[in-house]
């Protein structure tokens, strides 16, 4: 007996079409590519593809009515990022395919440069938030997720890897130095990096106070090229500040030294917008998945979590990543090189 066509189902052809719909345009195409290591709401979008915020959001209804981009509200604000394709799901293999052949695309050059645009604005606002609101910063920071939450879940991870008594420790965006105590206890040397002057002052006032004779504070950018790698790489809710997490990351990873390790601190993701404004976060949070596909790709390997749950409803990760260790000429590890 013949099958008969109108007897199919139709659904899963839907579902494939719509998938092979999504990737049959040029633009969504290079939208996808643009969605690779970053998210972008709407507006940013448009500027980066000079297109009316309309004609974008079409294309984006497209994308995520395929699967291939979901979405995340970031207070008032709509942020898309690419899906993770699932393998085992229908259309999944296709769609990994798809994103492989999208990251050998490269963007125009113009793409590029509205792209540094969006990324110079944010850091612009990041900057301009510290300038303002550096006295007051600690106590709005601690409306949200305070050091002493999540201290004791930093110093397990940083003790259980066991550094030795002449490696070297770096943390990047040091606030007003409360935890510089703690590493000034278990490193030899200890480096503090800030681009904000003001957040500075209230650092070395502490260290002053403290007599923290192993701490250097340096003004500087931990993005440049310049720094002085170490063993240990530190970033306590400071990621959510960077206007390009992912190529933030792929950089704080130059700063680890061979089998080091970075430590981040950070929240999961939420909803509340107003953390916005009250501590200048860029980011509301991250997905831990979202942050070890991250790491990885700067060369890293995650290791052990930790997941704290705050009574105000957010929850904190602190999460430790691995820089393989050099191999020299003789297949020699140096954990120190």
């Amino acid at each position: 007996m013949s099958l008969r066509l109108s007897h199919l189902p139709c659904e899963p052809c839907d579902e494939l079409a719509a998938l092979c719909k999504a990737g049959g345009d040029p633009l969504r195409l290079r939208v996808l590519r643009a969605l690779a290591n970053d998210s972008f709401g709407v507006l940013e979008l448009a500027q980066i593809f000079a297109i009316g915020q309309s004609g974008m959001s079409h294309h984006l209804k497209v994308l995520a009515q395929a699967g291939l981009v979901a979405t995340r509200r970031e207070g008032n604000a709509i942020f898309y990022r690419r899906a993770l394709a699932q393998g085992d799901s229908l259309g999944g293999r296709l769609h990994a395919a798809l994103l492989e052949e999208v990251d050998g695309l490269e963007l125009p050059a113009e793409v590029r440069q509205r792209i540094a645009v969006v990324h110079a604005r944010r850091a612009a606002a990041s900057r301009d938030f510290f300038a303002r609101a550096a006295e007051r910063l600690q106590a709005q920071q601690d409306l949200i997720a305070g050091l002493p939450q999540y201290r004791d879940s930093v110093l397990a991870l940083l003790d259980a890897l066991d550094f030795a008594p002449a490696a070297t420790a770096l943390e990047v965006g040091p606030g007003d130095g409360a935890f510089l105590p703690e590493l000034a206890r278990r490193f030899a040397r200890v480096t503090a990096l800030d681009i904000s002057p003001e957040m500075l002052e209230l650092a070395r006032a502490r260290c002053a106070a403290e007599r923290l004779g192993n701490v250097e504070l340096k003004l500087a950018d931990a993005l440049a090229d310049d720094q002085e790698a170490a063993d240990c790489v530190v970033l306590n809710m400071v990621l959510h500040h960077f206007a390009d997490p992912a190529a933030a990351l792929v950089r704080l990873a130059r700063l680890v030294k061979a089998a080091g390790s970075l430590l981040v601190t950070e929240l999961c993701s939420h909803d509340q917008g107003w953390a916005r404004d009250a501590c200048g976060d860029l980011w509301l949070g991250f997905e831990q998945d979202d942050l070890a596909r991250w790491a990885e790709a700067a060369g890293l390997v995650p290791g052990e979590s930790l997941y704290i749950g705050l009574k105000n409803g957010f929850q904190i990760q602190v999460r430790h990543f691995a820089k393989p260790p050099y191999n020299g000429p003789e297949g020699r590890q140096d954990r120190n090189r």
